[in-house]
């Protein structure tokens, strides 16, 4: 880990799948933790006053990947704080390493044979449609980049419930507290 600042006043950098409910685990963990939460997708989406993906239709994608650095910008700013950040972003330029400084990433994963089952409940009948499937799937490939980056801490939150999820990454992140890593 190359980060220098005091344990205490470190985020916890949250990316990889958590399913439809990743404001509402970040919070959690957050509240739990007695922390800021940011949730860097929700922040682009409001600086832009429209959702990401009508962003990247509208302005294309080199404005995307503008205003996501100037989120992160802000981010790296911030102290204890749990910021939230798709894979997607985390791997664009150099916002990796300039999250990493603040503190360490944790990548929550899923099994492949679960992430394809959640997806299915999320897009409905759109999943049938070949074209919006494979969409789908680039995308969650792009996302799951982050999984070869060297470290970042992975848990796999496949056999987990959201209340699993949110006491292993609070334990996980008080054990780093005690011993001051």
């Amino acid at each position: 880990m190359t980060t220098f600042l005091p344990f205490s006043e470190r985020n916890l950098i949250m990316t990889g799948y958590m399913g439809p409910d990743q404001p509402l685990l970040g919070k959690e963990i957050a509240t739990r933790l007695k922390m800021n939460y940011v949730n860097l997708e929700a922040e682009i989406a409001q600086r832009m006053d429209m959702p990401i993906d009508e962003i990247r239709t509208y302005f294309g994608e080199t404005r995307l990947r503008a205003v996501e650095t100037e989120i992160v910008g802000e981010a790296v700013l911030r102290r204890s704080s749990v910021i939230r950040v798709n894979g997607r972003t985390l791997v664009q330029g150099n916002n990796l390493e300039r999250l990493r400084s603040t503190g360490p990433i944790f990548c929550l994963t899923i099994g492949l044979d679960a992430m394809l089952q959640r997806m299915h409940i999320y897009m409905g009948a759109r999943y049938h449609n070949p074209k919006d499937r494979a969409l789908a799937i680039g995308e969650l490939r792009r996302e799951w980049a982050v999984r070869d980056l060297s470290d970042i801490q992975e848990i796999d939150t496949t056999y987990m419930s959201d209340e699993d999820i949110i006491r292993t990454l609070v334990g996980v992140w008080r054990s780093l507290t005690v011993r001051g890593v």
